[in-house]
């Protein structure tokens, strides 16, 4: 009956997309100095998500079935835009914060959403 719950899967993958954008965010503000430095980011969740096919594409849900399994999520990294510096670096520590509170904000919505289903299913078995 519980054997595939999808919400579990978003609720993962939120948190894991999180977590890197995390990554790349600081790893932007570690270089905020280094000259030519161009920042990084990670493409958002919801467009990822759009744009990974999950709405069309079969699911294999034992290793036998469909001859396939559930790829990773890739999340797509591109060069974010830059602040003209005057050592070429592009990186506004000031941008980096805001994203990095975003990120965090993301992140908590993933850990909601887990412990919201959690509970859900919590009560569905009777064990409130």
């Amino acid at each position: 009956m519980f054997y595939d719950l999808n919400v579990f899967k978003t609720a993962y993958a939120m948190a894991t997309h999180a977590g890197q954008r995390q990554a790349v965010i600081s790893r932007n503000m570690a270089n905020a100095d280094t000259p030519g430095y161009k920042p990084r980011d990670i493409e958002a969740f919801q467009q990822a998500f759009e744009n990974s096919g999950r709405e069309v594409a079969m699911t294999a849900t034992r290793a036998g079935h469909l001859h396939g399994s559930t790829p990773d999520q890739p999340w797509a990294e591109y060069t974010a835009t830059a602040s003209g510096d005057p050592n070429g670096n592009g990186v506004s520590l000031e941008q980096e914060m805001l994203k990095a509170v975003e990120v965090k904000r993301q992140h908590d919505r993933a850990l909601a959403v887990y412990r919201s289903s959690i509970g859900i299913l919590r009560t569905s078995l009777g064990r409130a």
